[in-house]
């Protein structure tokens, strides 16, 4: 019985002291991070990935990079809506073109001033006469050298905007016709899905989806025209900002981690809206009782969503990540509950008191069990 109670105890006793638990700490960070990943995955379902461009802008509001390479990349998806509400993957993802985001009118208009026409209105692009060449794509005037071959949309397109031009109307452009094709067949029933890694500065800012400058997909009258009036209205129509965040995070996971917003739906139906996140990102780092150390982030967040409509000068449909970087650092260290001091001090304390106790109790018993008195002999 006493081996019994003393096994059962220390047994309960090793598990209690020797339970990890994590303890946090919260500080004062002295140093500021040098840079901030960022893991996204965003459908967008009735916006086409012709019309989706990403951008990011510091505090300040001027551009800064994603510092893309091996790591950090962007793709692009196309996707459609199914009966049911879930979100079907359509063909092959292809990488985005990053920038060259318009956030409000007056870059739209700006745009539009840059193709130098009068009376807002843009004619289409010229084409230069240059022979075919079979094995050659021609580059339309933007070529960097007299070899270089555009023989897809792409290379146009990439070509014009290291040159900084625009593409007013891919109809022009031959290798451009069978997409537009596809595009006028599909784009209405069509949406897109953004996914990928960036790095970011520390010094807080935003990313956002907004509309692109490329101003690819217009569609001009029969004089090849097109107003910035009709360039306007297009962009709030074909901009439903309903979207679903499958992820959001701002660094590496670790136990017990947890993102608000994943499996979010955000639907907009009264009006044309900029829908608006603040993330407080708080510095956390995590260590393991082996040692291991991970340098993530944790963050809070609060939305908005703003109206904005044609000519109100509020700002152009789009979804908009703003974070800053929180001053407080968060220490979340695993250690044992108690450890081994407790732990042998507590098996001494079972032992010593099982033992006295089950002594007590068989001295009880044998007390119980033995005559109470010696008598006395009657004479």
């Amino acid at each position: 019985m006493t081996l019994l109670a003393i096994t059962y105890l220390v047994t309960t006793e090793l598990r209690y002291n020797f339970q990890t638990v994590t303890r946090e700490r919260v500080h004062v960070n002295a140093t500021s991070p040098t840079g901030l990943d960022v893991e996204f995955d965003i459908s967008l379902p009735q916006v086409p990935c012709s019309l989706l461009n990403i951008d990011a802008n510091d505090p300040t509001g001027q551009p800064q990079s994603f510092h893309l390479d091996r790591q950090h990349h962007i793709w692009k998806h196309r996707v459609k809506l199914t009966e049911d509400g879930n979100i079907r993957l359509i063909g092959d993802r292809t990488k985005l073109e990053v920038g060259s985001t318009l956030r409000n009118e007056a870059h739209l208009i700006e745009e539009m001033s840059k193709l130098g026409v009068p009376n807002g209105t843009t004619p289409t692009a010229a084409v230069e006469e240059e022979p075919e060449e079979e094995l050659c794509g021609s580059c339309y005037g933007a070529a960097g050298s007299d070899d270089e071959c555009c023989d897809t949309c792409e290379d146009v397109k990439r070509a014009y905007k290291r040159k900084g031009w625009h593409i007013t109307d891919l109809s022009t452009i031959e290798q451009c016709q069978n997409e537009m094709e596809g595009a006028d067949k599909n784009d209405n029933d069509e949406g897109c899905n953004v996914h990928g890694i960036i790095a970011l500065s520390s010094g807080g800012g935003n990313f956002h989806l907004a509309p692109g400058r490329s101003l690819d997909s217009l569609h001009h009258d029969a004089n090849g025209e097109v107003s910035i009036f009709d360039v306007l209205m297009k962009t709030f129509e074909q901009w439903n900002v309903s979207h679903s965040i499958h992820k959001v995070s701002f660094g590496d996971e670790f136990p017990g981690h947890t993102h608000q917003l994943d499996g979010e739906w955000r639907t907009i139906v009264d009006a044309y809206g900029m829908y608006q996140y603040y993330f407080q990102v708080v510095p956390t780092k995590y260590v393991f009782l082996n040692g291991t150390v991970i340098e993530t982030n944790q963050f809070s967040v609060t939305e908005h969503l703003r109206h904005v409509n044609p000519g109100g000068g509020r700002g152009l449909p789009g979804v908009f990540f703003f974070y800053e970087i929180s001053p407080l650092h968060v220490e979340i260290v695993e250690e044992y509950q108690r450890g081994w001091v407790h732990f042998f001090t507590s098996v001494c304390a079972v032992v010593g008191g099982v033992v006295t106790i089950m002594g007590m109790l068989d001295q009880f018993i044998h007390s119980r069990g033995s005559p109470s008195g010696s008598g006395q002999l009657l004479g």
